[in-house]
C-alpha cells in the first residue's frame, strides 16, 4: 500500500502505454492519440483530443500520458466544478510555462459535456493558438454535447468497454504489482467470474471492488494472524464487499439459453413478476441488453400479435433505443417492453397463419397466379392476357374487390390467418368474416 492511502485504482493507473489493457484500435502505432503521447504531432504541431468512451476505459489515464510521455506540463480540472475563470487562469499560466520554460502545458478537462457553451467557447483561443493541449474526456456523444468549434479543432478519440480478458489481466496486475497488494492476496476463480461480471467492462469499477473484497477477507481473518500465507478472496467476500450477489448464469452455456427461455415462456403466460424476474436475472449476470430486447422483438410479433399491435411498436422502440442507450439506463426501457408483452392479449394467429402458408409453399400447393392479377405493365403483356379483367379495388363500394386472388388449387379452401376473439383481434375477427362474405367467398372458418 502506497503512503496517503490512495485508492487502488490510482495506484495501479498505468504508467506507460504498454500497461494500458484494451484500445488497442486507438493506440496502434502512428495513430493520432498514439503520436501524441509520444510527442510527435507532425509538422502542424500536436492536436487537441476529445476522448469519449464509458466510465473506467481509461480516458484519465491516457490524458496522464499525453503529458507525461513527452515531459510537458499537466493540469486537470472537473467539469462540474471549474468555471470560465478556472480556463482563463490555466490559459495564463500556460503562456508563462511555455515563454520561461519551453514547456508544453495539457489541460485534461473531464467531462466536458457538462461545460455550457460559454464556457466551451472560451476553451477556443487557447485551442487554437495551441496555448494548450486540450484532453477533453465525456461519457455523452461528443456531436451533441460539445460545440461544433471545439470538435472541428479537435481529433475525436472512441474508446469501448474494455473486454472480459482485459478485466481479468487488470485485477491479475493489482495481486502481484507492488503498487496494489503485491502477492497479498489471491482470488479464486468464482470470485473473479464475479468480480468481471459486474464491472461491466470498468476497470475502475473492478479495482473498487477488488480493493473492498480484499478488505472484507482480511476482516474474516482469525485476529492476531502473523502468517504471511496470501489472504484468498473468495465469492462471498465480493459479494459482500459489493453488495452484489452472484447470478448462476453462464452467458455462453445452458443458463445463457434456459433464462431467455423463461423470459420468454413467463410473457406468453401473462406472468408479468416472472418476466421481471427473469429480466433482472439476465441483466445483473451481464447479459447484452440488445440480445434481450432483440428476443422481445420477437414476443411481441409471435406471442402477442394483432391481439395488441402496438406491443410490437413498444419493442422495436426499446430495441433502437437500448442500442442508443445501453446500461443501466437500457434495464427501464426492457422492462417497460417486458411489461407491455406480458400485460397485453396473447395471440399467435399471424404466426401460425405464416407457417401454414410456408408449409402449402413447401408441399407444392399454390399454382400459377391469376392472370388477371399479373403484371401488365410491359411489352407483350397484353397480348398475353396479363391483367385482363383486373378489378381497381379504389374504384369499388369500401374499396373491395370482388376477384380471385388466390392460385386455382388454393382458392375456396384456404384459411391461414384465423384471428382469435382476444383484444384487438376481436374487431379484425369480425372485419375479416364481413371481407370474406363482400369478396364472395361464403363463410370464413373460425379459429
Amino acid at each position: 500500500m502506497s503512503a496517503g492511502g490512495a485508492p487502488l485504482a490510482v495506484r495501479m493507473r498505468p504508467r506507460s502505454l504498454d500497461e494500458v489493457r484494451g484500445q488497442g484500435s486507438v493506440l496502434r502505432p502512428g495513430s493520432p492519440l498514439r503520436r501524441l503521447i509520444e510527442g510527435s504531432g507532425g509538422a502542424a504541431g500536436p492536436l487537441s483530443a476529445i476522448i469519449w468512451g464509458p466510465p473506467g476505459t481509461g480516458k484519465t489515464t491516457l490524458a496522464h500520458l499525453v503529458a507525461t510521455a513527452a515531459d510537458r506540463r499537466f493540469v486537470e480540472l472537473s467539469a462540474v466544478t471549474a468555471g470560465v475563470k478556472d480556463v482563463r487562469s490555466v490559459m495564463e499560466s500556460a503562456v508563462r510555462e511555455r515563454d520561461l520554460y519551453g514547456r508544453q502545458t495539457v489541460l485534461f478537462l473531464d467531462e466536458i459535456h457538462r461545460f455550457t457553451k460559454a464556457q466551451q467557447d472560451a476553451l477556443l483561443p487557447g485551442v487554437e493558438n495551441r496555448t494548450v493541449i486540450l484532453v477533453a474526456a465525456t461519457t455523452e456523444n461528443p456531436s451533441f454535447s460539445v460545440i461544433a468549434p471545439l470538435l472541428s479543432r479537435s481529433v475525436l478519440i472512441t474508446l469501448g468497454s474494455l473486454s472480459d480478458e482485459d478485466i481479468r489481466d487488470v485485477v491479475r496486475s493489482a495481486l502481484v504489482d507492488e503498487r496494489g497488494f503485491a502477492g497479498a492476496h489471491l482470488i479464486d476463480d468464482d470470485a473473479m467470474d464475479h468480480l468481471v461480471r459486474t464491472s461491466g467492462g470498468d476497470a475502475r469499477r473492478a479495482l473498487t471492488s477488488l480493493e473492498a473484497a480484499a478488505g472484507v477477507a482480511l476482516d474474516a481473518e482469525p485476529a492476531g494472524r502473523t502468517d504471511d500465507t496470501p489472504v484468498l478472496i473468495g465469492l462471498a467476500h465480493v459479494e459482500q464487499a459489493i453488495a452484489h450477489a452472484a447470478v448462476r448464469y453462464d452467458r455462453t452455456g445452458d443458463q445463457h439459453y434456459d433464462v431467455a427461455s423463461a423470459l420468454i415462456k413467463s410473457m406468453r403466460g401473462s406472468d408479468v413478476d416472472a418476466a421481471l424476474h427473469y429480466l433482472a436475472r439476465m441483466l445483473e449476470a451481464g447479459e447484452d441488453p440488445r440480445f434481450i430486447a432483440r428476443r422481445i422483438v420477437i414476443a411481441a410479433s409471435e406471442d402477442v400479435g394483432m391481439a395488441d399491435p402496438t406491443a410490437l411498436q413498444t419493442a422495436v422502440a426499446a430495441l433502437h433505443a437500448v442500442a442508443q442507450i445501453g446500461m443501466p439506463e437500457a434495464r427501464i426501457i426492457l422492462a417497460q417492453a417486458v411489461v407491455h408483452n406480458a400485460l397485453a392479449p396473447k395471440s399467435n394467429a399471424a404466426y401460425a397463419a405464416i407457417n401454414a402458408a410456408i408449409a402449402d409453399v413447401r408441399a407444392g400447393r399454390g399454382g400459377a397466379v391469376p392472370a388477371h392479377l399479373r403484371g401488365s405493365g410491359y411489352a407483350g403483356a397484353e397480348r398475353l392476357g396479363h391483367g385482363d379483367g383486373y378489378v381497381y379495388a379504389h374504384d369499388e363500394p369500401d374499396a373491395v374487390a370482388r376477384q380471385q386472388y388466390l392460385p386455382d388449387d388454393l382458392e375456396g379452401s384456404t384459411a391461414y390467418y384465423l384471428p382469435t376473439d382476444r383484444g384487438f383481434e376481436e374487431r379484425l375477427r369480425a372485419r375479416l368474416e364481413w371481407l370474406h362474405e363482400r369478396l364472395g367467398k361464403g363463410k370464413r372458418p373460425q379459429s
